[in-house]
């Protein structure tokens, strides 16, 4: 049965064997791992993962293409097909209940071709998950994920909320070929590893004091810190002097080492 992309869902479906097999690879998977998948699509990617994974847990929004996946992967096969949003869904519940033996000491790893329009709420979604993924390997835009891997002196918003969680690394690119439909922009894939578990009081007050430091990017981060937290630049310039930084420096050129002592003085 041919099935039609939804252009809403942001739906462009994998088809280059080579690239599915790439990205399985990328993710070291072994027969004791458990994959959950976001999207799976037409299937062609939850194939390659279960023959490798112990289960697949596949979640997809899409409710016409449910009954294709259900008769590709039946109930008594390694995969578990499941209608459900991932930005809904409470993953550690479903995890508990795939891995009845192992409640306490959830172990899984997240590979997926993901919708591209939520791609940075579906990494955080991820990141700050009680219990992180072992690894998450996800397709992306090539723009986004260069954005995410980018090094101290180009970073942004996007790239300290990810590598302050993780360590990221750009693998490899992809043609906009290998999608059908072609869409309009070529893609890469992504192999976070992450590093910290998330902590709402302690992160919070991390990123108020990172987005201030990014509000106004052509500004100095004096500039910045003094205007948001209502500081005169030179109680700030002197915070960063302590810190040993330039005091004319920017926001973007601030590694996740310096943003963590920067907090501290804030």
């Amino acid at each position: 049965m041919q099935v039609k992309a939804k252009k809403h869902l942001g739906q462009n479906f994998l088809k280059d064997e080579a690239v599915l097999e790439n990205i399985v690879a990328s993710a070291d998977i072994s027969s004791d791992d458990t994959v959950v998948e976001i999207g799976p699509g037409t299937g062609l990617l939850t194939r390659v993962l279960s023959e490798k994974a112990k289960h697949v847990i596949s979640l997809e929004l899409d409710t016409d293409l449910i009954p294709s996946l259900l008769k590709q992967f039946p109930l008594s096969s390694n995969v578990s097909i499941l209608e459900q949003d991932i930005l809904r869904t409470d993953l550690m519940s479903i995890l508990r209940k795939y891995n009845p033996a192992n409640k306490e000491m959830l172990r899984y790893k997240v590979v997926a071709n993901i919708p591209y329009y939520i791609t940075a709420p579906i990494i955080q979604y991820l990141l700050e998950l009680s219990t992180p993924p072992e690894l998450i390997v996800l397709m992306i835009q090539k723009e986004v994920a260069q954005r995410i891997t980018a090094k101290v002196g180009d970073m942004s918003i996007l790239a300290v909320s990810v590598q302050y969680y993780a360590d990221p690394e750009l693998l490899f690119m992809v043609s906009k070929t290998a999608f059908d439909p072609v869409p309009k922009i070529d893609s890469a894939v992504v192999r976070l590893t992450p590093k910290r578990v998330f902590n709402k009081e302690q992160d919070t007050h991390f990123f108020r004091v990172v987005k201030a430091g990014f509000s106004s990017r052509r500004k100095t981060l004096v500039n910045n810190l003094s205007s948001n937290f209502h500081l005169t630049k030179e109680e700030v310039s002197q915070k960063l002097v302590q810190l040993e930084l330039d005091v004319n420096i920017r926001a973007q050129a601030l590694s996740i080492d310096d943003w963590t002592r920067v907090v501290e003085k804030f």
